[in-house]
């Protein structure tokens, strides 16, 4: 039985689908140890590639990147035509939990805003196999940074994102996995607000009129309310064992 796709209608005519910014993936790519002359590339949950553009363009290397939803896939291969970065970008419209591709097979393998849908732990313990000797895995992951908790905050990410744990419960998740953590940074608020959380807010504006969308307005608009006192995100560059 094949799932039906989750609606994504909010989310494609936004920047990118989750936090993150081209400077943030740059500085993620500086922190990662040295790559092979021409790595194999694979972004999962790529949504509309504002990151895989930046990965092609710094690695000058080959990309594969993964979204089920066409649409998202679709701006991605009109960016990279007119940035001159088709011939570097593969889109693939699959899913990233189920990849049909052969084991240690991808040197660097990112994923930005994306691994919470499988559950971070598991995520990982899916997609290790997929690294080449040496390999590496480079990702964002929504994270609580303090004890700290704003109600409103932990309200909505009790519900929205039950195993969400703080630095050390992902550092630890990482190793039972099978990886071994190299570094980590939090993004920052610019990242969250820019390109996401600001034209997310002018999106659900629009929708707030129709009946079908109230669902999922009242969801995002408490999303929203709440990451003002947010937990975090944080890129965690790490190597399979």
């Amino acid at each position: 039985m094949i799932e039906p796709e989750p609606d994504f209608r909010l989310y494609e005519s936004l920047p990118r689908q989750g936090p993150g910014s081209g400077a943030c993936t740059r500085a993620a790519l500086r922190r990662l140890p040295s790559l092979p002359a021409a790595p194999r590339v694979l972004d999962l949950g790529c949504g509309t590639g504002r990151q895989t553009l930046v990965l092609a363009a710094t690695l000058q290397a080959r990309v594969i990147a993964v979204d089920r939803h066409r649409p998202f896939l679709a701006r991605l291969e009109a960016a990279a035509r007119a940035q001159g970065l088709a011939h570097l970008i593969e889109a693939r419209c699959a899913d990233m939990g189920a990849l049909d591709l052969p084991p240690a097979s991808v040197d660097l393998l990112w994923s930005e805003g994306a691994i919470y849908l499988l559950g971070f732990e598991q995520g990982l313990r899916l997609w290790r196999p997929l690294l080449a000797p040496g390999g590496l895995i480079a990702l964002t992951e929504c994270t609580w940074l303090s004890a700290a908790r704003p109600p409103e905050a932990a309200a909505f990410w009790r519900q929205a994102y039950p195993a969400m744990g703080g630095v050390a419960d992902n550092l630890a998740r990482a190793e039972r996995a099978g990886c071994v953590v190299l570094d980590s940074f939090a993004l920052p608020a610019s990242a969250w607000w820019d390109d996401y959380y600001t034209p997310l807010a002018r999106a659900l504006a629009a929708l707030a009129g129709d009946p079908r969308q109230a669902a999922l307005v009242a969801a995002t608009r408490r999303e929203v309310s709440g990451i003002r006192e947010r937990p975090g995100s944080r890129v965690l560059p790490a190597r399979g064992r």
